[in-house]
C-alpha cells in the first residue's frame, strides 16, 4: 500500500519571494501594487533577478 505524500507549505513560500518575468500575470500584480508599469517591471528583474524584494526596491526608487 503506498503512502500519501505530506503536503506542506515549503514550496509556496519560496514562490512568493520571487517574481516570475515571462508570467503575465505575476508581472501585472507587481505593477498594480508598485504603481509602475509593466515593462517597468520587466526592466526591474532583468536588472536585479527575480527576487521579490530586490525587485520592490528598485521600482520603489
Amino acid at each position: 500500500m503506498a503512502t500519501a505524500k505530506k503536503k506542506t507549505a515549503r514550496g509556496r513560500k519560496q514562490d512568493r519571494a520571487r517574481v516570475a518575468g515571462r508570467q503575465n500575470y505575476e508581472v501585472n500584480y507587481e505593477s498594480k501594487k508598485t504603481g509602475r508599469s509593466a515593462s517597468a517591471v520587466k526592466k526591474a528583474v532583468k536588472k536585479v533577478g527575480n527576487s521579490r524584494k530586490r525587485v520592490e526596491k528598485r521600482l520603489g526608487r
